[in-house]
C-alpha cells in the first residue's frame, strides 16, 4: 500500500492492522466479522458516528460512482459533505474526503494518533479472550467518522466496503439507504446465489429509513422488498417508483469525446408522484449508460432527502451530476493513442466497460492490459474480453499478494481462445509486429510486471489505437501514477 509519508508511528500502527484488502481469504462468517467490536471502538471515541447524518450505499457495482454523485449534488446545494470510500488508488487519505478534498496528511496522522490508544486497548482485551483486535478497515472507518464529526459536516456519504450487514460502516444513522445493484462478486463471503448476496446488502436497511433500490433481477429484488417491509422502511425501486432514459449524445470522433463535453446524459422520472416529477436532459461527466442508471439512483436518494427537509434545488442536482467524477472509472488519461483506465473486476463491470468502449470510441485497434485477483471470476472476465480486443497483455500487479499469476492467466486465455472458431497462432510476447488480426482471436502476451505491459502496449500502439487497462482495482492503482 502506498505510504502517506515517511512512516510516523501512527501510520506504522495503522498499516500493521489486519487488512483483508490484501488477503485472498476473508473470514466473513467468522467471529472476526461482527459489529460489536466496531461499536465498542466508537463508544470509546465518544460515538462520533451519532453526530453524522449519513447517506449509506451498498451494491455489487455502481456504489462508488453513486456515492460521488450524491456527494457532488449535496456540495452544490451548499452542504459541507464528507465522502468515505475504499479502497484508494494512490494515497490512503483519498478514502476520507470533505467537499472534494482528501483529508490533509497532517490531519490524517492526527486522526490515527487519536484512535491508536483505544485500538490498542481493544487489542489487549481481544488477546485476553483469544480474539482479534480491530482491523485496518475498522480503524479507517472510525477515523472517517471522527473526522466528519470534528469538522461538523452536514452530511456524510458512506460507501460500504464489503457486503453490508457486517460492514464497519453499518453502525451509521442514515437519512437514506441505497442498494445500487446485485450481481455475483465476493461469492465466498456473501453467498453463491443472488438471494444470499442480496440478504447481505439488505443488511444496511434500517427501520423507517427510506431505501432506494436499483436492483433489476427478480430474485434479489424480492429479498430487498421483504427486508424493507419487515422493518417498515419505505422502498423506492428503479423501474417501479422511478426510472430513467439514457440519452444518445452526438457520435464520438475517431479517438474519444472531449473532456469538456458530457460523458453521458439522461432523463429522470418518478411515477410515484402526482404530478409526475421529472428532470430532462441531465448531463453526466462520467461515461456510459450504466452511469445514467447510477445517476437515477442518486437522484432518487436526493429526492428522499428533500422529503426529509433537505434544501436541494434542481440546479444543484444538475451541477452535481455534471461535475461528479471518480478516478479509474472508465477514465481517459491520454489521447493519441487513447488510454482508458478502469477498475472493472467482475463480470457486470466488464460488460459495462465493453459497452462504453463500443458506444464512445472508434479506434483502429483495441489493446488491453489485464490482471485479476485470485478471488475474482477471471475466467469469466477473459471470456468477455477475448472477442473485444485485438491484442491482450496479461500481467499481475505486484503490490498486493492477491494477484493471479501471469502464467495462469495466459494458460486460461489460450484455452478460451483456442475454443473459438478458426484459432490463430499463439503469441507469447516475442512477436510485436502486429498485422491484421481476426477480432475474435486476439494476440496474447504475458508480462510479469504491469509496467512492462504498459511499455510494450505503448510501443506498439498507433495514434488512432486504444489502450484499455482493466481487471483489478490494484492494477489501476499501480499504473495510474505512471499515466
Amino acid at each position: 500500500m502506498p505510504a502517506v509519508c515517511q512512516s510516523p508511528p501512527a501510520l506504522d500502527f495503522l498499516l500493521r492492522r489486519i487488512n483483508y484488502e490484501r488477503t485472498t481469504s476473508v473470514p466473513y462468517q467468522s467471529a472476526d466479522f461482527k459489529l460489536d467490536r466496531m461499536r465498542r471502538l466508537m463508544h470509546l471515541l465518544g460515538d462520533p458516528q451519532d453526530a453524522v447524518k449519513a447517506i449509506h450505499i451498498a451494491g455489487t457495482k455502481g456504489k462508488g460512482s453513486t456515492a460521488a454523485m450524491i456527494a457532488a449534488v449535496l456540495q452544490a446545494a451548499g452542504y459541507q459533505t464528507g465522502l468515505y470510500t475504499s479502497p484508494h488508488l494512490d494515497r490512503i487519505e483519498e478514502r476520507i474526503v470533505i467537499d472534494g478534498q482528501p483529508c490533509p496528511t497532517g490531519s490524517f496522522l492526527k486522526l490515527a494518533a487519536q484512535v491508536q490508544p483505544f485500538v490498542e486497548q481493544l487489542d489487549r482485551e481481544a488477546e485476553a479472550n483469544g480474539a482479534t483486535g480491530p482491523t485496518f478497515f475498522e480503524v479507517t472507518t472510525a477515523m472517517a467518522f471522527l473526522h466528519f464529526a470534528q469538522e461538523n459536516v452536514a452530511a456524510a456519504v458512506l460507501e460500504v466496503g464489503l457486503g453490508g450487514r457486517l460492514d464497519s460502516t453499518n453502525i451509521c444513522r442514515p437519512e437514506v439507504c441505497i442498494i445500487t445493484s446485485i450481481s455475483f462478486d465476493h461469492t465466498k463471503q456473501l453467498g453463491s446465489t443472488l438471494a444470499q448476496i442480496a440478504a447481505e446488502k439488505a443488511g444496511i436497511i434500517k427501520p423507517g429509513i427510506p431505501v432506494i433500490s436499483g436492483v433489476a433481477n427478480a430474485e434479489p429484488k424480492g429479498v430487498i422488498t421483504s427486508r424493507a417491509t419487515a422493518l417498515g422502511a419505505p422502498l423506492f425501486q428503479r423501474g417501479i417508483d422511478y426510472d430513467f432514459e439514457s440519452l444518445s449524445l452526438s457520435p464520438p470522433p475517431p479517438l474519444s469525446p472531449s473532456k469538456s463535453t458530457p460523458g453521458s446524459a439522461l432523463n429522470y422520472r418518478e411515477r410515484a408522484t402526482t404530478p409526475t416529477y421529472q428532470l430532462r436532459d441531465l448531463e453526466l461527466f462520467m461515461l456510459g449508460s450504466h452511469q445514467a442508471a447510477n445517476a437515477a439512483d442518486a437522484i432518487a436518494a436526493v429526492r428522499r432527502l428533500t422529503d426529509r427537509g433537505w434544501q436541494i434545488s434542481e440546479d444543484a442536482v444538475r451541477t452535481g451530476l455534471a461535475t461528479a467524477q471518480v478516478s479509474a472509472r472508465i477514465e481517459q488519461l491520454q489521447s493519441s493513442p487513447t488510454i482508458i483506465l478502469d477498475v472493472a473486476h467482475n463480470l457486470a463491470s466488464i460488460e459495462a466497460l465493453l459497452a462504453v468502449l463500443r458506444e464512445n470510441f472508434t479506434p483502429r485497434r483495441r489493446i488491453l492490459i489485464f490482471a485479476s485477483s485470485k478471488d475474482k471470476d477471471y475466467t469469466g472476465m477473459l471470456k468477455l474480453v477475448l472477442p473485444a480486443f485485438d491484442v491482450i497483455f496479461l500481467t499481475q500487479y505486484i503490490n498486493n499478494p492477491r494477484a493471479v499469476e501471469t502464467g495462469e492467466l495466459l494458460t486460461i486465455a489460450q484455452q478460451l481462445r483456442n475454443a473459438l472458431p478458426l484459432p490463430l497462432g499463439e503469441g507469447r510476447g516475442e512477436d510485436l509486429s502486429f498485422g491484421a488480426n481476426d477480432s475474435l482471436h486476439p494476440t496474447l502476451h504475458a508480462c510479469v510486471r504491469p509496467t512492462e505491459a504498459l511499455r510494450l502496449a505503448r510501443a506498439i500502439a498507433q495514434p488512432n489505437d486504444l489502450i484499455c487497462i482493466a481487471g483489478s482495482f490494484f492494477l489501476a492503482a499501480e499504473l495510474r501514477p505512471l499515466l
